[in-house]
């Protein structure tokens, strides 16, 4: 009885090796993530840092330019205050900051300049092994951003669904995504300046994907355009559970992540063993 149960919980372990080529993993990725622990618990201000900016645009814009703007339209059309209207939306963001900076900044200068990962590849680490490691990482400082921006709300009187009790959840599946494509995105870059494409990249979705206004006053075109936005999904699964106006189309914006941790772990791991390995 007892072989049978070890043997059983080896199985996908097990799987893993088999489908996986020679070097590619070692089923240690958990050690990347205690080292992350171990250098960042020092710097704890710092990891927190980016997680006042999405609480100042909600205090600044939420209590001082939604006095001007009073209701807006929510989901479902029903008329909800403006801090209402953005707070899921920066909560949104507050994921997405969280795991995109770790995942692009930190780990480019592991790659490129501290030479980290090629010190990880003369241990029994694998590609995959570093890759699962930091993303997991990543999805851990967007989570805590997103957690302590819900126990603002919360405070707040924002969460106003019980609906809201899966926002956490829905924040580290965001926060998964942003953090594997990040990490896949970063290995296709050569020098710092590349990282302007980054802030290129973040600061339209931030500002367009309905975060401060409703999708309706765009134009058709623009409105195509933003439902590609990864932070569009991530704001329509927040304000959905948030205001408890949860349907279908809910699934396709899950979906739509699930895509991104697919893609990006599997682009990003590909990636690393061929720039280390080779």
């Amino acid at each position: 009885m007892t072989q049978t149960m070890m043997r059983s919980e080896l199985e996908p372990a097990g799987l893993m090796f088999r489908v996986l080529p020679t070097g590619m993993y070692a089923g240690r990725s958990s050690v990347l993530v205690e080292r992350s622990y171990l250098v960042n618990k020092r710097a704890w201000l710092i990891i927190f840092s980016g997680f006042f900016e999405t609480l100042f645009f909600l205090f600044g814009l939420g209590f001082g330019f939604g006095r001007m703007v009073g209701e807006v339209a929510g989901p479902g059309g029903t008329p909800i205050s403006y801090v209402a209207f953005i707070a899921p939306a920066l909560l949104a963001a507050s994921a997405m900051n969280g795991s995109v900076y770790d995942a692009t900044f930190n780990i480019f200068f592991k790659f490129k300049y501290s030479r980290l990962y090629d010190a990880m590849l003369a241990t029994p680490l694998g590609p995959l092994d570093i890759a699962i490691g930091e993303i997991t990482w990543a999805l851990i400082r967007g989570a805590l951003y997103a957690g302590g921006f819900l126990a603002v709300m919360l405070g707040m009187g924002l969460l106003t669904s019980h609906w809201a009790l899966l926002a956490l959840p829905a924040a580290i599946l965001i926060s998964f995504g942003f953090a594997a494509v990040g990490m896949a995105c970063t290995t296709f870059m050569r020098s710092w300046q590349d990282f302007d494409y980054v802030q290129l990249a973040l600061m339209p979705m931030f500002l367009f994907s309905s975060t401060f206004f409703p999708l309706s006053v765009y134009p058709e075109p623009l409105q195509f355009a933003i439902k590609c936005f990864p932070l569009y999904h991530a704001i329509e699964i927040m304000r959905g559970l948030c205001t408890g106006f949860v349907d279908l189309s809910m699934l396709g914006h899950l979906g739509y992540f699930a895509a991104m941790v697919a893609i990006g772990v599997t682009v990003a791991a590909k990636r690393l063993g061929k720039l280390l390995l080779s």
